[in-house]
């Protein structure tokens, strides 16, 4: 449906968005060629439809662009502007942002890849009329622009990462100034050397092959210029967003901003035999995929994947089904926390005598709970030497041990001040693991008495939303537990809500939000504070 795309285009982007071509309607109303609306040619079969009224309105917004102030007068006046002058001045209109032209394709039946390949060449932008990018040394010289010049410093930007099942890494590269040549070393530097552990963006690796892409086939060639694509196999430090240049003139390309994804996935081998299978294929699927994020939780001990949807799960479930690992999803697990709902004490005691070497511990103390994200803090108080200073270490130890292991369901407790206040040892039974299991047991009595607060991980939300569906995303905050802390306007007709939403409420937020928004709402997110959970 061209005519309900193009009102579409109109409602996004206003009134510059003007076709190029119109469709032309076989018998079954499908379209079959198209109707040029400045050049009037048409090609394929099919019944023309009238195009001058959008002649005549394409005209007019082309001229309002045009430097020459005297064209429109002139074509007010009825003169004939010829079709050169007509496409030079729309190349210039949508250089500078002020026309969106619209040309109707069909992938299926290649109606309109002509008319695409040839308005592209003739009437869009060339890449020399952008400002070329900016690169910095990684040693911290000043930034300079590079112009694509085969003859001038290397300056190569990781576009894409795949891996071949036989080829094994490839990376397509795109070449901004100067050439890539084949058996000659590389610098590489990037966001993704940083992850791996160079911050200095110091690595250097030999090209020893440069391909050509063509589909899926890779045809070698000796060199890649300056506005050239190429592929580049086992280069294996590069990834994507990555700068290839010359060892000896090292050069940074700022990498892209890259969506955050929001849609967790758990998944999990089904087998034993496909754990080995499942990890090679997430190292392949990561590194092709920027906008795809792995993330091993400690704490949940879950393998999650963060994608940008439920259509990009899918496609990313069904490649590591295909790379021969069988996995199955479960629920995402959010990590919960625990602290005191009050000050209390405890009595740690363990006393084993059979026979031989027995073991002896007591020790007392008091814990009270702290504000938020506080930590865990341990005091010594003990006076007169009720247990020998070697001890009190292993007391420390052996709370701070059952601390990371929580007291119910793994959860870890946070946020409390433990105070050794007293105790009792023995002069030969005593040890320092006798004194660590007393610990632990004194921090159990305690919280027997204090009773355990369970806490929840609040995530602080941004969501873009049009006006016309800004009830429909404060009503479903709400069912969501959420507290709504401020409302801005964004641009017109557009408003950003900012509230506090508990984590585990925003699982398949990212999926709820385009549904009550028609998939026009976005959001982000991040780790705002930790929340005493309600009870049931």
């Amino acid at each position: 449906d061209a005519e309900a795309a193009l009102e579409s285009c109109r409602e996004a982007f206003g009134a510059g968005v003007l076709p190029l071509y119109l469709p032309l309607r076989g018998a079954d109303g499908s379209a079959t060629g198209l109707t040029g609306v400045l050049t009037g040619t048409t090609s394929g079969t099919g019944s023309p439809r009238e195009v001058e009224r959008e002649r005549a309105e394409l005209i007019e917004a082309i001229i309002a662009e045009s430097e020459d102030e005297s064209l429109m007068e002139r074509y007010l006046e009825g003169e004939h502007i010829d079709e050169p002058t007509l496409i030079a001045d729309l190349e210039a209109a949508v250089s500078r942002g002020g026309l969106h032209p619209v040309l109707p394709v069909c992938t299926a039946t290649g109606v309109g890849l002509p008319e695409l390949l040839d308005g592209i060449v003739r009437g869009f932008p060339s890449p020399l009329e952008h400002p070329p990018p900016e690169f910095t040394d990684p040693r911290g010289a000043h930034p300079r622009r590079l112009g694509p010049d085969p003859s001038g410093p290397l300056a190569a930007e990781v576009v894409h990462t795949a891996v071949d099942a036989y080829v094994g890494r490839v990376s397509l590269a795109r070449v901004f100034s100067g050439t890539l040549l084949a058996e000659r070393p590389v610098h590489v530097s990037g966001h993704g050397m940083a992850e791996r552990g160079h911050p200095d963006h110091d690595e250097d690796e030999r090209v020893a092959h440069v391909y050509s892409p063509l589909g899926s086939g890779l045809r070698e060639v000796p060199r890649c210029v300056a506005g050239d694509l190429c592929a580049l196999t086992k280069v294996g430090s590069a990834e994507t967003g990555d700068t290839l240049s010359d060892p000896a003139d090292p050069l940074l390309m700022s990498p892209w901003p890259m969506p955050e994804p929001l849609l967790p996935v758990a998944v999990t081998a089904r087998t034993r035999n496909d754990e080995d299978a499942l990890a090679r294929n997430l190292n392949r699927l990561v590194a092709a995929d920027p906008s795809l994020r792995l993330e091993r939780d400690t704490e949940t001990h879950q393998l999650v994947l963060w994608c940008m949807g439920e259509a990009h799960a899918d496609v990313m479930l069904q490649r590591l089904r295909e790379g021969g690992a069988e996995v199955d999803t479960e629920p995402v697990r959010v990590a919960l926390r625990q602290t005191f709902g009050q000050a209390a004490k405890g009595h740690g005691k363990h006393v084993k005598q059979s026979g031989g070497h027995g073991q002896y511990a007591v020790c007392d103390i008091e814990v009270e709970p702290l504000p938020r994200g506080s930590g865990i803090e341990f005091l010594d108080r003990v006076v007169g030497g009720a247990i020998p200073k070697q001890f009190i270490t292993s007391v420390e130890k052996g709370v701070r041990a059952q601390v990371e292991r929580g007291l119910e369901e793994g959860r870890p407790l946070v946020d409390l001040r433990i105070t050794l206040v007293d105790g009792k040892a023995h002069s030969v039974d005593s040890s320092d693991a006798a004194f660590q299991t007393a610990g632990s047991l004194a921090l159990r009595a305690a919280a027997e008495q204090a009773g355990l607060v369970t806490l929840e991980p609040v995530d602080a939300v941004a969501v873009y939303i049009p006006d016309d569906h800004l009830g429909a995303i404060l009503g479903d905050l709400s069912s969501r537990r959420g507290k709504v802390v401020g409302t801005e306007p964004e641009d017109t007709g557009w408003t950003v809500v900012h509230a506090h939403v508990p984590s585990s409420e925003l699982t398949r937020y990212t999926i709820n939000v385009r549904s009550l928004s028609s998939g026009s709402a976005s959001f982000t997110r991040h780790f705002e504070r930790y929340d005493p959970m309600p009870t049931p």
